[in-house]
């Protein structure tokens, strides 16, 4: 009864509060991102919840702090991040 046979399929091992799906748009576009998300969640067992982030795409600084390092040229485009310039230079 496949107790030692092939396997039926494939499962992933997650925490509690682990992140499932992340997804970027633009900013008029949140409400339809969130909405397939919340549609998206029924197809996962448990209990997931939709949260909309604060940052700017999958980087660790917030909007306006983004908008306004990017003026000042300390953060530069690295794929779907951004890499921090130092005001100290390289190293």
């Amino acid at each position: 009864r496949g107790a030692f046979g092939k396997p039926y399929g494939t499962a992933a091992r997650v925490k509690i509060g682990q992140v499932l799906i992340s997804i970027r748009t633009k900013d008029e576009k949140v409400q339809i991102a969130a909405e397939a998300l919340r549609r998206a969640k029924f197809k996962f067992a448990g209990r997931q919840k939709v949260h909309i982030s604060s940052k700017m795409g999958f980087t660790k600084f917030s909007k306006d702090d983004y908008n306004k390092w990017k003026s000042m040229g300390r953060v530069t485009p690295d794929g779907i991040g951004v890499q921090w310039l130092s005001s100290r230079g390289p190293l």
